[in-house]
């Protein structure tokens, strides 16, 4: 077994708040974490950085199938800098591209997945992407969708939603643990003291409660509006856009939400999204 733990979630889930609840309750201290500081204890496996150092070639010349053949080298590498556990964002579904699996599972100790309404999900990586909700749409239904290399983030195999969420979660595991955004919103005493919970922590309930308060959206939100964050998209005016559930109720057509339901069906079921609860 390795050392790495994976912070996995399809793009636009919560990966961030977790990043930052995760860092806060660590670090115990008295002031919210900095945003420039998640990096402290949390790493990505899609930072071009290091693949641009590994392939000796701008981020230009990585395609996606570069990206993949240098990805197992550079989660080994992630692995070797700590003798610790070490907690690694990413957005790669559990699957494979151009041959090479996505996350080495030999160097992997356990993962959380975070899981969110894939409605909420295509109104929020519509605005990060700064495209259409039609077009976010299609490319949530798009089985083995592949990002582009942007200097933020090498490609990464994010497959559809459908496929993202079934490649995680499908097969129970002892290391895998599984939160929904939703329930992060409307009970995080319960679910980050969960999370908690599973990384074999016991925390008193006062620290669990000021690392929710100092990863508060209202609180990120407003170290981005002050310092700015380098995650922010071109395309967008800021990382932190609403931090709620339900929006698209507010703003996707009947016929969106119907696509919507019919290609995700399946999952969406699974985590009661069809249920009127979220």
């Amino acid at each position: 077994m390795g050392n790495l733990v994976w912070l996995a979630s399809y793009p636009k889930s919560g990966n961030t708040w977790l990043r930052a609840f995760l860092t806060n309750l660590m670090t115990n201290a008295e002031r919210p974490v900095t945003l420039d500081e998640l990096g402290r204890l949390t790493a990505g496996d899609a930072e071009p950085s290091r693949y641009v150092a590994l392939a000796g070639k701008p981020i230009e010349a990585l395609d996606s199938a570069t990206v993949a053949a240098l990805r197992p080298r550079v989660q080994a590498q992630l692995a070797a800098e700590s003798a610790e556990t070490r907690f690694v964002k990413t957005h790669s579904a559990l699957m494979g591209a151009h041959g090479v699996p996505s996350i080495n599972l030999q160097i992997t100790a356990g993962a959380i997945y975070v899981v969110r309404d894939p409605r909420d999900v295509a109104v929020s990586f519509g605005h990060h992407l700064g495209r259409p909700l039609d077009d976010i749409i299609e490319l949530m239904g798009r089985d083995n969708a592949v990002t582009d290399s942007t200097p933020a983030a090498v490609s990464e195999l994010i497959g559809s939603w459908s496929q993202h969420v079934a490649s995680w979660t499908a097969q129970t595991n002892p290391a895998l643990h599984v939160v929904r955004y939703e329930d992060m919103l409307a009970r995080p005493q319960k679910a980050f003291g969960g999370i908690a919970g599973f990384l074999g922590l016991k925390p008193p309930r006062g620290r669990i409660e000021r690392a929710i308060r100092h990863a508060s959206f209202k609180v990120l939100r407003g170290q981005e509006d002050k310092n700015g964050f380098r995650e922010r998209s071109e395309h967008s005016d800021s990382f932190f856009r609403a931090g709620v559930a339900g929006q698209w109720r507010d703003v996707m057509t009947p016929e969106q939400i119907r696509r919507i339901g019919q290609q995700h069906h399946e999952q969406m079921a699974r985590f009661e999204y069809l249920d009127g609860r979220s």
